[in-house]
């Protein structure tokens, strides 16, 4: 069976299939021309849905996509196909998103910035720092990507919640909530965290209206998708001092215009979409247990139905 990898890791990926995975006949590049070349030969597609996309506008189609993103809008616009199965990289990144989130969590109960800034002025500062215990998290989100940020905090004494599109039990949370409750829980969170997909239902979800009612001591990270905020309010919020801070991973406009706002905007932290990377190891055992089901008949882990989006 041929496998075509659209990857600039391309050499790493191949390297781990052949080891694993001898009878797979690999066509690897990250070049457009020679992607296109190979891909109605190959039945089977890895790859990011940005190299990807543009296959399938030309007139390809795999049986089956295995997305090395988490979130796959760019193959879900309304002028490509959806005939063919898709699963997105399910399952492999919430111990890196926990990792960048226990990162600037910590930098902000340690004022990590404002030591910095106190450095540079050759002042001793001795400022009394907060801990993480008893603080209170709301995880926008409540997939298998926060469960894995929700125990990893959970062990370090903080209070995790979660909001789903439903109210329900799930371990390790402490509740899960409907979105309909996200203000009211908002107005109790010391960390309010952003993990969503692109849906239409998220577009524009934290403005002004919802960061009102934060604490003015809360921190904001975003490491779902851009278009969940509306830019202009997270600014005003920040500039009133309606919360400590923010943390960005992702933007509506990526990269981010040098004239965007956001560069200059008080208390807020970019970290250029480096939340949770895709590594070619644990991608490849995703794929493989994919494979392996593929093969069989059965349904795929993260396996997308189209028209809801995820």
């Amino acid at each position: 069976m041929r496998l075509l990898v659209a990857d600039a890791a391309h050499g790493a990926y191949a390297e781990l299939l052949t080891a694993a995975a001898a009878d797979l006949q690999l066509c690897v590049s990250s070049d457009p021309a020679e992607l296109a070349a190979w891909a109605a030969s190959c039945p089977l597609w890895l790859g990011p849905p940005d190299l990807l996309v543009g296959l399938l506008r030309q007139g390809f189609k795999p049986d089956w996509l295995q997305s090395t993103w988490a979130g796959i809008t760019p193959l879900l616009a309304a002028d490509l196909p959806r005939d063919y199965r898709l699963s997105r990289a399910s399952g492999i990144f919430g111990p890196l998103m926990a990792e960048y989130l226990l990162t600037y969590v910590l930098a902000h109960e340690r004022q990590l910035l404002a030591r910095l800034a106190s450095q540079a002025e050759r002042h001793w500062d001795e400022r009394l720092t907060g801990s993480l215990q008893g603080r209170r998290m709301l995880l926008v989100g409540a997939g298998d990507i926060a469960s894995a940020v929700a125990q990893v905090f959970s062990a370090l004494g903080v209070q995790v919640f979660g909001v789903a599109s439903q109210a329900r039990q799930q371990v390790p949370f402490a509740q899960v909530v409907g979105l309909s409750q996200l203000a009211e829980q908002a107005a109790h969170a010391d960390y309010l965290v952003n993990l969503l997909p692109d849906t239409p239902a998220t577009t524009n979800l934290f403005d002004a209206r919802l960061l009102a009612q934060l604490k003015p001591s809360a921190l904001f990270i975003n490491a779902g998708r851009g278009a969940a905020v509306v830019d202009a309010d997270l600014i005003a919020a920040l500039e009133a001092g309606q919360l400590a801070g923010a943390v960005l991973d992702v933007c509506r406009e990526e990269p981010l215009p040098p004239s965007h706002p956001f560069w200059s905007t008080p208390r807020l932290l970019l970290t250029g979409h480096s939340a949770a990377p895709t590594l070619p190891a644990p991608m490849v055992q995703l794929f493989l247990r994919n494979l392996q089901a593929y093969r069989a008949g059965q349904p795929l882990q993260g396996e997308v139905t189209f028209s809801r989006g995820y």
